[in-house]
C-alpha cells in the first residue's frame, strides 16, 4: 500500500526535479508546474498520427529497444526468475531486480540495465463485467531499465534517452507527453516519485525515481513500460487482434489470456501452479486451476540439427465465474488455440499438447504456444535454466 512520504528528503528531491529535467531535456519542450503537479509537452504536439504501413514484428520491436537501450548505456541483462517467491510469489516487475539495494539496504542488486522481462499481475484493470480491460493482460513483457544512479544528473538523462529509444521505434517527440505529481510516496522501507508518459492519449508507463528510506542518498531509478502495450500505440490495431490474432476471433478472451499465462508458467520451469478465481472478479473471467506438467522426449534429429523435443501438456481448468454459485460456472474444454462451452457432465478437463523445442540447455519457446503461434517473441529465449535463479 502506497501512503504519503513524510521526509525531507523527498520533498528535497520533488523540487529538483523540474529543473533537472529542463537541463536534460533542451529548451524544444514546453513544462506546465502547477504546485506539485508537471506536465512535459512539445510545442507541436496537436498534429496527426499516422500508424506505420508495415507494423514491426515482435522480434524487431524487441530488437529495437534493445539496441537502443545499449546505445543509451544500458546493455540488456539476463532475465529475473518468474518464480520469485519473496512478497509476491511470481515476479511482477523488472524494479524486484533492485530489491537488495532498496529493500535491504545492501551496495549491489540482482540485475541492472535494460532487462524485457515477462510478469505475471492478476492485478489488470477490469470492467463492470470483470473482463480486463483493453492494454491490460495477466501475463506479458515489462520492459524495463532498472539501475543505481548517482546523481540527479542521471535520473533526467535517462529520460532523455528513453525519449531517444522511442523516436528509433517511430513515436515522434511532438506526440509524447510526460505528466505526474512531485509529491513523494512510501511502501514500507522504500519511497519514491512516479512520473508517466503517454503517447497521444495513451499512457505508455512511468519512470520512478527511488530510494531506502535508511539510505536515501542510495537513488536509483525504474522506467518501464509493457512490450504489448508499445505495439498497441505504434499500431492503433485492435487490441485483442495484435494479442491474439485469428484466435481472437475463435474463443474467448479470458481463456487465451488463461493459456496465455499457464504456457508463460510452463516455459519459465515452474511445472506447477494454481490460481483460484473468486466471485470478486466477476463474469467470464476465466481461471486457471488445473495443473501444469510436461515431460522429455529424447533428441532426435529435425530441421537439420539435432533438437531436445519439450511435449509439454497443459491440464487445464477452466470456467466462467458467475455469482459464484457452483450451477453458475460454464467449464471450457480446450482443443488447439479453441475453447468451446460444454454442458453438465461433459467433463472438466481436457489436454491441449504444447510442442516448444530447445536447444542445448535453451528453452526456445518459453513465452510461446509453439505452433498456435500467438504469444510476442515466439523465438525469444525468455528464462533459459541459467536465469531461473538469481546471483
Amino acid at each position: 500500500m502506497l501512503t504519503r512520504a513524510t521526509g525531507s528528503v523527498g520533498d528535497d528531491l520533488a523540487q529538483r526535479i523540474p529543473d533537472v529535467l529542463r537541463a536534460a531535456l533542451g529548451p524544444h519542450w514546453e513544462f506546465t508546474v502547477d504546485g506539485p503537479h508537471i506536465e512535459i509537452a512539445h510545442p507541436h504536439r496537436g498534429t496527426p498520427y499516422r500508424p506505420p504501413r508495415r507494423p514491426p514484428t515482435w522480434r524487431e520491436l524487441l530488437d529495437s529497444l534493445e539496441l537502443g537501450f545499449a546505445r543509451d548505456g544500458a546493455p540488456r541483462d539476463v532475465c529475473l526468475p518468474l518464480r520469485w517467491g519473496r512478497e509476491t510469489e511470481l515476479t511482477i516487475s523488472a524494479v524486484q531486480a533492485l530489491d537488495p539495494l532498496l529493500k535491504d539496504g545492501q551496495l549491489g542488486t540482482y540485475r541492472s540495465g535494460f532487462i524485457p522481462q515477462p510478469v505475471v499481475r492478476f492485478t489488470g484493470h477490469r470492467d463492470a463485467a470483470g473482463q480486463l480491460k483493453d492494454g491490460f493482460l495477466t501475463s506479458f513483457v515489462n520492459i524495463s531499465r532498472v539501475q543505481p544512479i548517482q546523481s540527479m544528473d542521471e535520473y533526467g538523462a535517462i529520460l532523455d534517452g528513453w525519449l531517444t529509444v522511442l523516436s528509433q521505434l517511430g513515436f515522434h517527440a511532438r506526440h509524447l507527453s510526460i505528466y505526474g505529481t512531485l509529491t513523494p510516496w512510501r511502501r514500507r522501507q522504500v519511497e519514491g516519485i512516479t512520473l508517466r508518459f503517454r503517447h497521444l492519449d495513451l499512457t505508455l508507463g512511468d519512470i520512478v525515481l527511488l530510494w531506502n528510506t535508511a539510505h536515501p542518498h542510495r537513488l536509483a531509478v525504474d522506467l518501464g513500460t509493457g512490450l504489448e502495450r508499445l505495439a498497441w500505440a505504434r499500431t492503433r490495431e485492435s487490441w485483442p487482434s495484435l494479442i491474439y490474432g485469428r484466435y481472437a476471433r475463435i474463443a474467448p478472451l479470458p481463456t487465451l489470456d488463461a493459456i496465455r499465462t499457464a504456457t508463460l508458467l510452463l516455459g519459465s520451469g515452474i511445472p506447477r501452479y494454481r490460481s483460484f478465481g473468486s466471485p470478486s472478479w466477476s463474469m467470464h473471467e476465466a481461471t486457471v486451476i488445473g495443473a501444469i506438467a510436461s515431460r522429455r522426449c529424447p533428441p532426435r534429429q529435425r530441421h537439420g540439427r539435432h533438437s531436445m523435443v519439450t511435449r509439454a501438456v497443459l491440464s487445464l481448468q477452466l470456467f466462467e465465474v458467475g455469482s459464484g454459485r457452483p450451477e453458475d460456472q460454464r467449464p471450457f474444454l480446450l482443443g488447439e488455440g479453441a475453447a468451446v462451452p460444454v454442458g453438465p457432465g461433459a467433463g472438466f478437463e481436457e489436454e491441449l499438447e504444447v510442442r516448444v523445442t530447445e536447444q542445448g540447455d535453451d528453452f526456445g519457446a518459453g513465452f510461446g504456444l509453439g505452433h498456435a503461434g500467438f504469444l510476442p517473441g515466439l523465438d525469444w529465449k525468455v528464462n533459459p535454466p541459467e536465469n531461473r535463479r538469481l546471483g
